[in-house]
């Protein structure tokens, strides 16, 4: 099932197609508009280097095409979603995962436990299964490949922490 839900992520992606935002475009710690909105500050922040360049045609509509596509596919599980994904930004070009149960993905473990298990289903797609050394990309090079400048996870309640993809 998580095959399928990425693969056609990846599929409805790659359907999309304008430049990406740079990082320097990212939120900082003093102007990100979205804290006290969708997430407290963020507790700890992280540099990603991505092991893969962004594609040349990710654009807006290629990244919310990703989470509308994620998104759907959580809702059609019998069960309801754990977490929420959804992108922001002028350009979509940040992305961001909230936590949606009490004591869920409450600590930074957790969060990246969620990522690990995400970059799992990640590497399962044929997209990724087509790439050279696709065993070393993770979820995190996939949101670059599609133009994520930042992620930020939050758990809903109490705790953020956000990874700039550079």
């Amino acid at each position: 099932m998580r095959k399928t839900v990425l693969f056609t992520l990846v599929v409805a992606v790659s359907a999309f197609g304008l430049s990406a935002p740079s990082a320097a475009q990212s939120a900082t710690r003093s102007n990100d508009r979205h804290v006290d909105y969708y997430y407290p500050e963020p507790a700890s922040r992280e540099v990603y280097e991505a092991r893969v360049p962004t594609l040349h045609d990710s654009d807006r509509l290629r990244r919310i095409g990703f989470v509308t596509v994620l998104t759907a596919q959580m809702l059609k599980n019998p069960y309801p979603p754990q977490f929420a994904i959804f992108a922001k930004g002028a350009e979509s070009e940040k992305l961001i995962v909230a936590g949606l149960n009490d004591s869920g993905y409450n600590t930074l473990f957790r969060a990246r436990a969620l990522f690990a298990m995400l970059t799992a289903m990640a590497r399962s797609t044929q997209f990724f299964k087509e790439q050279p050394a696709a065993d070393r990309y993770t979820f995190f090079d996939l949101a670059k490949l599609l133009g994520f400048v930042q992620i930020t996870f939050t758990d809903g309640d109490q705790f953020a922490h956000q990874i700039i993809l550079e």
